[in-house]
């Protein structure tokens, strides 16, 4: 009778042991790691603004990269990811950018066609260039749109060719640098305009001679974020109005 017992309670535990063992045998699939993304194509964009343009005319050219490490456009040698620039372009001329990055090169042109000055232009080839080399730009302090007190003999300078050579019209272009939002770069860009026309008609021109426009933070002369580059951006432009 004991030993009966013994084979009966035996039964159990090798039934636990051969499921065990059958466990212990099954195989665990394993899950195959996702291959990695590569590299991401660079993006390029060019545009002229405006793209046809009369002799002494300027353009801005403005530029948008991404995924790029090495932006270069033609005639200007390396650049930033994204900026602006404003040229003065003798001749028609196509400007490609080629943008490189890990994930390959993109290119992108923009062309801007230049037109000779019709004959019955007031602003002669001579008067272009003593334009150029005589009316200078007038800088702000942040956040302001008074003339500073070391540029009022900019604008008395400005205002004394414009003078000797009346046939001269003028716009000038408000700027601001990349801080603060569109819509008050826009409305400070505006102040700084008309505090130069102001000048310049307390100083005998004439209104229908100025033009005036405000860019806000649009347009910039410089793109690097420093002090240095935010003072280039916060001026007045002056250039002849057509």
């Amino acid at each position: 009778m004991k030993t009966g017992k013994l084979k009966v309670s035996a039964f159990p535990m090798v039934i636990l042991a051969l499921l065990s063992l059958a466990g212990c045998n099954k195989k665990v699939t394993q899950a195959t790691p996702p291959t990695p993304p590569g590299p991401t194509e660079p993006t390029a964009s060019l545009a002229a603004s405006p793209d046809v343009v009369q002799q002494g005319q300027t353009t801005v050219l403005s530029w948008q990269t991404t995924n790029s490490t090495d932006i270069t456009i033609t005639g200007l040698g390396a650049v930033p990811a994204s900026g602006s620039r404003s040229l003065a372009p003798d001749a028609s001329t196509t400007y490609t950018l080629e943008a490189k990055g890990p994930g390959g090169t993109k290119d992108a042109s923009a062309r801007v066609t230049v037109t000779p000055r019709s004959e019955s232009a007031t602003t002669s080839p001579t008067d272009l260039d003593l334009f150029r080399k005589n009316v200078k730009d007038v800088f702000f302090d942040y956040d302001k749109s008074s003339i500073r007190p070391d540029e009022v003999s900019v604008t008395q300078g400005d205002a004394s060719f414009l003078q000797q050579h009346p046939t001269i019209k003028v716009l000038v272009e408000g700027h601001c640098d990349d801080r603060g939002s569109d819509e008050f770069n826009i409305a400070l860009g505006t102040s700084r305009a008309e505090s130069l026309k102001q000048s310049l008609l307390q100083r005998g021109i004439s209104a229908d001679r100025i033009k005036t426009i405000s860019y806000g933070k649009e347009r910039p002369f410089c793109t690097q974020d420093n002090e240095q580059c935010w003072q280039q951006n916060r001026v007045d432009h002056v250039a002849i109005a057509q």
